[in-house]
């Protein structure tokens, strides 16, 4: 991933500029372009204020076939602002389509998992599950005491997901 102040107070400015073509160019653009920095939390950031369907699902896209392991920290950082439930869902589900492997972030997934609602804790069991066997034991463990610290008994609808994820980390 490159740092190129330039790029990104472009692709801001397109994006602060709501004009659809534009915006949908600049997507496009980006597929193309060696990655640089700051350019997921800005489609993550227009994503969640976005309504425009077609854009939505251009970000989704881009976001889903991500092959570029520099970017997995940016997914995650993108992860912790404060956006729409939707918006967390999505990026979550991007991150284990995209196959790249998020095992160092087992424990932010987990994480997730346990606060968040059903939908979106799917999603983070299938990222927690497809790097399963990059995750050592001893952070299995650790996963599995946080998730029953966690987890209060009235979990409700989790409560099957919940001893499901204790019974593939264990």
């Amino acid at each position: 991933m490159i740092i190129s102040e330039k790029k990104l107070k472009e692709l801001d400015l397109i994006l602060n500029r709501d004009n659809k073509l534009k915006v949908t160019e600049a997507i496009r653009a980006l597929r193309n372009e060696i990655p640089f920095k700051g350019a997921i939390g800005l489609l993550v950031s227009y994503y969640d204020r976005c309504s425009d369907n077609s854009i939505m699902k251009l970000i989704r896209d881009f976001l889903n076939d991500l092959k570029d392991r520099s970017a997995m920290e940016e997914v995650v950082s993108g992860l912790r602002k404060m956006i729409k439930q939707e918006t967390r869902r999505m990026v979550i589900s991007s991150c284990w389509q995209s196959g790249l492997d998020y095992s160092g972030y087992a424990s932010e997934f987990t994480r997730y998992f346990i606060e968040c609602d059903y939908m979106t804790a799917v999603e983070c069991f299938t990222v927690i599950e497809s790097s399963i066997n990059k995750i050592t034991r001893s952070k299995k463990d650790e996963l599995i005491k946080l998730i029953r610290a966690k987890s209060t008994a009235e979990a409700g609808e989790k409560s099957a997901l919940i001893r499901e994820l204790i019974s593939v980390l264990s």
